[in-house]
């Protein structure tokens, strides 16, 4: 039996915990080499679970310096690049846009969307180098209806949906393909989970989504393995809801 990421090499941002740790593990599970990246000091704990296929790299990715060399770092290791998994996010203050001070929003913008868009810019030279590859951003629910008190977050999402959406576009036919998936409410660190993703999520704080339930990391990391693989080699260009229903309401 052979992983459906059998000699792909991928890099997985906010891997130290949440959705990114869940990715980093799956698609190793799965075959592939892994850059484990964070800003946290947690990518160290991923990539050594994982083992000699992974190396931990720390990464801002709002930084172009970093980004690149988190890029240099997957084909410096491992000697080509197939896929990036940009998941790194944060929500930032909650509260009505007029008490939003402005640092909060351009932090928020520059994690969550200028991160999408330097992750794109570093990693596409590098697939193309390797014939190709895969991207998945980490878009959200809230980018696709309104969410209350997080009106930067929201926008940022909204942005990461469309950069998708065009960046697909300019790539179609040289064998890149872009999709983002959009999480509903899950039980990671924004949510208040720890770290470790070994805590179940509680009972008595249920999000408003039809299935009556937390999503896990691990379904968000199903989803972008999916996109990873060559499985959805016809798609791109597309914003998949994993949210429980909480789109289609």
């Amino acid at each position: 039996m052979t992983g459906r990421l059998d000699q792909k090499v991928a890099i997985v941002t906010g891997a130290g915990s949440g959705i990114g740790r869940a990715s980093a593990l799956g698609f190793a599970r799965e075959g592939a080499c892994v850059v484990c990246a964070d800003i946290s000091g947690q990518e160290k704990a991923t990539a050594d679970e994982i083992g000699e296929n992974a190396v931990a790299v720390h990464v801002d990715v709002a930084r172009s310096s970093d980004v690149q060399g988190m890029v240099d770092a997957a084909v410096d290791t491992f000697g080509r690049l197939d896929v990036l998994f940009s998941n790194a996010g944060l929500s930032g203050p909650r509260g009505p846009l007029a008490e939003l001070d402005e640092e909060s929003f351009d932090t928020v913008i520059a994690v969550n969307l200028k991160g999408a868009y330097l992750g794109m810019k570093y990693a596409i030279p590098a697939m193309l180098d390797s014939g190709g590859g895969s991207i998945i951003n980490t878009a959200s629910a809230s980018a696709l209806v309104g969410w209350k008190d997080i009106a930067a977050y929201s926008a940022a999402k909204g942005g990461v949906v469309q950069l998708t959406k065009s960046v697909a576009l300019d790539y179609a036919t040289r064998g890149i393909r872009v999709n983002a998936i959009c999480p509903g409410m899950t039980w990671t660190g924004l949510a208040g989970a720890p770290a470790d993703g070994r805590t179940a999520p509680p009972t008595d704080r249920v999000p408003p989504q039809p299935m009556k339930r937390w999503g896990d990391p691990r379904e968000l990391a199903a989803a972008a393995l999916f996109l990873a693989s060559d499985e959805s080699s016809f798609i791109t260009g597309t914003a998949i809801p994993v949210d429980g229903g909480y789109v289609a309401r």
